[in-house]
Formats: structure tokens, C-alpha cells, sequence
């Protein structure tokens, strides 16, 4: 088993409940943690027998171009996708921050936490 971790995938987008974000959109920023089995990939040197970074960014990337009122929408969504295209991962952490937030605060961030699990 091994860590693999993609980082500060910046997105900008449209999320939120406010008609206006759904309009204008935000920046958001990604993180992604997952476990997984690497014991083969360890040994063949080969990209098909790992989870591939490019398709974290790929599922990340595609989930958040769908709007939804509710970032835990969008973490479940992230999360499920993932599970369902590598089979090889045991669990994925996802963290999805919305960055400068309209909440009347000087706030950098707001961000939902979710983590999946292979049943």
C-alpha cells in the first residue's frame, strides 16, 4: 500500500447558493489524498499499474465544472467518481476550499472535507 497525494489543483468555477457566484464564480483549490495498492506498479515501472495523477486531475477537474449549491455535493461526487475508475484505491481523502468566500468577513477560505472508502 502507498500514499499518493495530488495538491492545490486550482479551479475556477461556479458553486455555491448565491445567484451571483453561480454568475461571476470563484476560485477553488483541491486537495486529494488517497490510498492505494501500488505493490505492482512498484515493480513494473508502469503507468496503467498505478492511479495515474493526470486522472485525479481529470475526475477533480470534470466534477467541478458541474455546478452544485453545496461543496459537499461536490466532494461526494469527486470522491465516488474516483472509486469508481481505480479500482486499486482503499480509501481517498478530498478536500474542496473556496477561496475569498461572499460571507461579509474577511475570510481566506471555507473548504468541506469528505473521505471515501472501497466497501
Amino acid at each position: 500500500m502507498g500514499i499518493i497525494n495530488v495538491n492545490d489543483i486550482r479551479i475556477y468555477t461556479n458553486h455555491g447558493c448565491m445567484e451571483e457566484e453561480a454568475q461571476i464564480g470563484s476560485d477553488y483549490r483541491v486537495d486529494v489524498r488517497l490510498k492505494a495498492d501500488l505493490s505492482v506498479s512498484e515493480k513494473t515501472d508502469e503507468l496503467k499499474d498505478t492511479v495515474d495523477y493526470v486522472s485525479i486531475y481529470n475526475i477533480v477537474n470534470e466534477e467541478m465544472q458541474k455546478r452544485a449549491k453545496l461543496l459537499e455535493v461536490v466532494v461526494d461526487r469527486i470522491i465516488a467518481k474516483a472509486l469508481e475508475k481505480h479500482n486499486t484505491i482503499e480509501w481517498i481523502k478530498v478536500k474542496v476550499a473556496k477561496i475569498n468566500p461572499p460571507i461579509g468577513g474577511d475570510v481566506g477560505s471555507v473548504s468541506v472535507e469528505g473521505k471515501g472508502e472501497r466497501k
